[in-house]
């Protein structure tokens, strides 16, 4: 199942959006979908970004512990 939101783009990104998927001849959903899924597999590549990630995953971990006492 697929989970729907809205995005607001700027009118200048939403026509190159637009137009990038005419070409591809794909949907602007599509575009965004694959764009998304490029950049989460990116930042998931990223050691200093999984490395700040897990940082703050344990702060907000200890956090909750704390306020769970």
């Amino acid at each position: 199942m697929a989970k729907q939101t809205t995005v607001r783009l700027p009118e200048d990104l939403a026509e190159a959006a637009e137009a990038v998927a005419r070409v591809k001849g794909t949907s602007v959903n599509a575009l965004i979908i694959e764009s998304l899924s490029a950049e989460v597999a990116r930042v998931r590549a990223d050691k200093e970004f999984t490395t700040r990630a897990n940082r703050l995953l344990k702060r907000d971990k200890e956090l909750l512990d704390r306020l769970a006492r």
